[in-house]
């Protein structure tokens, strides 16, 4: 196994070889993980345009379905090592059979087992689940950690009341996720998080106002609980004798400081204590105050699945502390990262699809003005490794490459192939709020004049402004002609001429070429500035995007780095 190197790291690839090749044994204090559930469902991204209009671009992100044919050597391995694991997994093979569930768990148990052994004795896990596959996970989870290591399972609330009763539901609604904490060993790091006081409460039990400043206070009890037998020291004080809380001096300390009242002659004195001087209620294993993000939120990024920035902040601030490293091996568009970077942790994220990669480094561009120092790992540094991806995966290939022009994908239904891999919204003045496009074909190899005409009938019938090819070969003469015959582009705005049809290469992407296009790109909406608040998140700009993730068996090509900011 390689050393991972300090600092913040973005790993493309199978998590699975990602943890066992690149992540040091007890190097990360804290793992959150939010995988996908095996729900059976497809999740896609949505991209929405910087003016908050909806755009067409739609790709599926991943599916989160499972099939046995794909995990039983998974399976068999781990029957192969032998131990409670191992034990645990075959039971549930002996009850479920080889059903899409079962897969799902050969699936997670290896990279759970990966998870441990890179967590220091001193750290904590959070697996986040639904109702689908909680029970198994738990069962599993408790055979790697120990169930004595099952610290809280959290229900945190994610949606409102269903109101689908009157169209047949017979069951109680569901509206919350579990958020299973384990740790690796009885010494875990734990900061206390605290909550405000609910407003019935600080009514009823902070029901003076102190007249000059407008302070909230209760009447504490002075009195030591258990008296002589607790040890408390018993005193006259006011005309009261009484076993106290407090030493002598202490207690004339808090009556010189005007934070002693006693309501009448012979009354018991009493503690003044102000209501913004509590630190509020320890977080408890029911979440309700963190609200799920809503359609119209500026933290909204379009990921499916997306959790708040909120809930990922109470967990990282609870179970770490500053400078140590935090992991997310489904770190969809990157909400782990995010809050681990606005908090001043270190962090590791890992996901299996360049679409996931590019809304992460998109995400730390225009959330840190600053910049933020992060390595990518796997992604293309050079022909070979442009190449090597266009034929591990087209469209891993084609959402890379989309992603060197600051173009985004477009959505792909099944027999209904357009011509058109991507898109790039811009707009012909600086203020103008109409955009127009750039439509964008990405070819790994073969590429004639013809893909040239193509595209240009693409452009026609699509009334795009301008149009682009991007190919992994270099053009033919032919093909340079042909995009000449298109003419150009006149922007009022900008007072210049752009060639209607543009072909870039590979090789030109990788050393910094882009469309040319009018200055400003409107293609995707900026993710908010980030705030270094210690508490609930605040967000100076509005925008959109967050987080799920795709797993697959498949193991990526041997990792490349390159630095990033």
């Amino acid at each position: 196994m390689s050393d991972s190197a300090q600092g913040n790291l973005l790993y493309y690839g199978d998590n699975l070889d990602i943890l066992r090749r690149y992540v040091k044994d007890e190097s990360v204090d804290l793992i959150y993980l939010d995988p996908p559930f095996s729900s059976n469902q497809d999740y896609n991204v949505l991209f929405s345009e910087r003016t908050g209009r909806a755009s067409a671009a739609q790709v599926e992100a991943f599916k989160d379905t499972w099939e046995w044919a794909e995990a039983a050597e998974t399976y068999h391995g781990l029957m192969k090592q032998g131990g409670k694991v191992a034990d645990v997994l075959h039971a549930f093979h002996n009850y479920m059979g080889r059903c899409d569930m079962m897969a799902y768990l050969s699936m997670m148990t290896p990279r759970l087992v990966e998870l441990r052994r890179v967590l220091k004795p001193t750290g904590s896990i959070y697996l986040h689940c639904d109702p689908t596959a909680d029970s198994y996970l738990r069962v599993i989870l408790d055979a790697i950690f120990g169930p004595e290591n099952l610290k809280t399972a959290i229900a945190w609330k994610r949606s409102s009341a269903h109101s689908d009763t009157k169209q047949g539901r017979k069951q109680h609604g569901r509206i919350h996720d579990t958020i299973l904490f384990y740790t690796k060993s009885d010494k875990w790091k734990w900061n206390p998080v605290y909550v405000p006081y609910d407003e019935q409460y600080t009514d009823a039990s902070y029901k003076h106002i102190e007249p000059r400043t407008g302070r909230r206070y209760y009447l504490g009890d002075l009195t030591g609980p258990g008296g002589e037998a607790k040890g408390n020291p018993k005193y006259e004080f006011m005309g009261v004798t009484r076993y106290w809380r407090f030493t002598k001096e202490k207690i004339e300390e808090l009556a010189r400081k005007g934070r002693i009242v006693q309501t009448g002659p012979g009354a018991v004195p009493r503690q003044k204590r102000y209501l913004d001087e509590m630190p509020g209620v320890p977080i408890q294993d029911v979440w309700t105050d963190i609200k799920p993000i809503g359609a119209q939120a500026a933290e909204r990024l379009g990921y499916p699945t997306q959790k708040p920035e909120a809930l990922l902040e109470r967990i990282i601030e609870a179970s770490s502390d500053k400078g140590d490293t935090v992991l997310d091996p489904f770190c969809g568009c990157g909400t782990t990262v995010a809050v681990a970077q606005r908090l001043k942790r270190q962090w590791i994220g890992i996901d299996i699809t360049h679409l996931a990669i590019n809304l992460i480094k998109r995400r730390l561009k225009k959330a840190f003005a600053a910049g933020v120092d992060f390595e990518v790992v796997g992604e293309p540094v050079d022909l070979t490794g442009a190449t090597a991806l266009a034929r591990q995966d087209r469209y891993q290939f084609q959402w890379w490459a989309l992603d060197q022009v600051d173009a985004s994908p477009v959505e792909r239904k099944k027999g209904a192939d357009k011509g058109i891999d991507g898109v790039l919204y811009f707009t012909d003045e600086p203020d103008h709020d109409v955009p127009l496009r750039v439509v964008i074909s990405v070819k790994s190899g073969g590429v004639t004049a013809r893909d040239v005409r193509d595209l240009r009938g693409v452009m026609e019938r699509e009334k795009a402004e301008l149009a682009a090819l991007i190919t992994l070969e270099e053009p033919t003469q032919p093909m340079i002609d042909e995009a000449a015959n298109g003419g150009f582009y006149h922007s009022d705005g900008w007072n210049r001429d752009y060639p209607r049809i543009q072909i870039l290469t590979v090789q030109a992407l990788l050393a910094g070429k882009k469309i040319e296009t009018p200055p400003n790109n409107v293609t995707f909406k900026d993710a908010p500035r980030a705030s270094y608040s210690s508490h609930q998140l605040e967000l100076t700009s509005a925008t959109s995007d967050r987080d799920a993730e795709h797993e697959s068996p498949a193991v990526a090509d041997a990792p490349q780095k390159r630095k990033r900011r």
